[in-house]
This record gives C-alpha cells, sequence and structure tokens, in this order.
C-alpha cells in the first residue's frame, strides 16, 4: 500500500477510491490519498497523560508517530471478540501531520464517483459528527470518516486561528466576492470568520461543488460579466456530489468561467498529491489548516 501512483492518475474525473476497513464489525472508509501505507502493529509506547484517544507512539523507518485508537475516537463499544490478528495501523499524511490509525481489518478498496456519496442525514449533528459521507453499497453501507476533525478533537491546535490572521495587519477589501465550496458546516464558519477578519467579507459559501459550479453558470448564463461578479474562488477537494478536483476543471473547460483564478485549500495538498491540483488548472494549493498562507494567496491572484 506504499505505492498510489498507479490509482487514479486522471485528475478531475469527480472519482475517487477508499480503503474500506472494520471497527467493530462497522464498516468505514478512508480516501487512498489520504494514505501512505497499511502495515502490521507495531509496538506502541505509551504515553503519560495522552489524550484518551492516543494509544501511544510508534517509530517507523526513523519517524515517530503518534497512535489513534478510532475505536475511542468514535466513542464505539469496545468489541470483546474481535482478532487481534486481523487489526492493521493505517498510515496516513494530511494536514501537514503524519498519524497512525488503529483498526481492526482491513478489506478493500473501492473506487467510486462523488455524486454517488450522500451527506449524512440532519440526524447527524453535523458540527460535531465525525462522518462526512454515506456511500450506500450493495453489500453495506460505508461512513466515510472526518479524519481531520478526529484530529482538531485530539489537539485544537491543529485546526483554524483567527490569530494567524491578525498578524497581517488592517485591510480593506471588502469590495471583492469570493465564492468557497466548503463541505464542514464547522469549517465554513471558520473560513468565513478569518476571511472577514483579514477584509473578505463578501464570500458565498456552497456545501459542495456541484452548487458553486451552478451559482457560477447561473451568472453567466444570466448574461452577467462574471468578472465583475465574482474576482477568485476557493474549493475543498473532499465534497459529496463534486469534489475540488471536478469542480475547478469545470471551471476552466467553460469559456466564461476560465479565466476565473481558482486556490485549491484541502487537507490533502502534500507534495506528492500537489500535481493534481495542477492537471486541473488550479492558480494554486494551500493545505489546512494554512489560513495565513490562504490569505496571502488570495491577496495574490483576486483582481
Amino acid at each position: 500500500m506504499e505505492d498510489h501512483s498507479g490509482i487514479l492518475l486522471e485528475s478531475g474525473t469527480n472519482e475517487l477510491e477508499i480503503i474500506e476497513f472494520d471497527i467493530n464489525n462497522s464498516k468505514f472508509g478512508i480516501n487512498v490519498l489520504k494514505v501512505k501505507e497499511i502495515i502490521n502493529p507495531l509496538p506502541v509506547t505509551p504515553i503519560p497523560h495522552a489524550h484518551r484517544n492516543i494509544v501511544g507512539i510508534i517509530q517507523l523507518r526513523g519517524e515517530v508517530m503518534p497512535v489513534i485508537s478510532l475505536e475511542k475516537a468514535l466513542g464505539l463499544t469496545p468489541n470483546k471478540v474481535k482478532s487481534p490478528l486481523n487489526e492493521k495501523f493505517i498510515v496516513a499524511e494530511f494536514n501537514l501531520l503524519k498519524v497512525v490509525f488503529h483498526v481492526h481489518h482491513v478489506s478493500k478498496i473501492h473506487r467510486i464517483s462523488w455524486d454517488n456519496i450522500e451527506k449524512p442525514s440532519e440526524l447527524y449533528d453535523v458540527d460535531s459528527s465525525q462522518v462526512i459521507g454515506v456511500i450506500n453499497n450493495p453489500d453495506n453501507m460505508i461512513l466515510l470518516l472526518d479524519f481531520e476533525k478526529i484530529i482538531v478533537d485530539i489537539n485544537p491546535e491543529a485546526g483554524i486561528h483567527k490569530g494567524q490572521i491578525k498578524r497581517l495587519g488592517a485591510r480593506e477589501r471588502s469590495n471583492k466576492k469570493i465564492v468557497a465550496a466548503e463541505d464542514s458546516p464547522l469549517l465554513r464558519k471558520l473560513i468565513h470568520e478569518t476571511l472577514s477578519l483579514a477584509g473578505y467579507e463578501n464570500v458565498e459559501f456552497f456545501e459542495n461543488g456541484r452548487d458553486a459550479l451552478s451559482f457560477l453558470e447561473s451568472l453567466a448564463n444570466d448574461g452577467k460579466n462574471i468578472y465583475d461578479e465574482v474576482q477568485l474562488v476557493i474549493t475543498d477537494i473532499e465534497m459529496p456530489q463534486m469534489d475540488g478536483h471536478h469542480f475547478t476543471k469545470r471551471i476552466k473547460e467553460n469559456h466564461r468561467l476560465s479565466k476565473l483564478p481558482v486556490i485549491i485549500f484541502s487537507s490533502l495538498i502534500t507534495d506528492d498529491l500537489r500535481h493534481k491540483g495542477e492537471q486541473v488548472g488550479a492558480a494554486d494549493q494551500v493545505s489546512k489548516p494554512e489560513i495565513n498562507e490562504l490569505v496571502l494567496k488570495i491577496d495574490q491572484h483576486i483582481l
């Protein structure tokens, strides 16, 4: 599982590959792009006074990484009959971090369209839920987890902070219009607050790329000069219905929208994956939670 070079080589297909894994007989998924490798459990060194969801640390090829129990992080009742022989460590990298998730079994890889991933039910408390999407497979239901939130629950400093923006100083950007696609209600709120603090008060938010694209196309269809109405687009990558790469590709393929600068703001921006955004024509790419870097990129690209 170390080499993903043959996986989804083409960007902007609105597809992803997920690794299905089990915890206490429940099915969950993680985007393959977040996974560096899957290994058998290694000896774990406990850390005194660590967060309750952290089992300890391991050393893997000279790197020290925390091990997170997803069973504890998801608040699942321990399963006393699980087989230790099936347990795995998922070594992941996102949000500029490397972490290890302890799971009970890894089963298979699925290639699916974001269009087939449903938003979690309104019965969930979406601000605190750790589920970003529901995959309704013929055999079973798979929950796509919000691993970024699992990390922030353990270490709030790993999230977006207004303090990063205050260091940029006073500014006036309220006449600039930005469209942003972000599926997390909590992150929409944080991004709105931090961009407002940076002077960008006129931001229109959408919870997926499909809705944001429809809005942009409706402006163009109404005969409006899109570049008078919107000066820049920000998008996440992982979103149900339409992901950020496909959203960006659709903008660049539309001659009425193609000159709009698009900045991808995602936990999936790494040196290994940056080429995917470049392939679809993104003007820039910033890794969450580097909100100050995002603002500096907006300053560079906005008209």
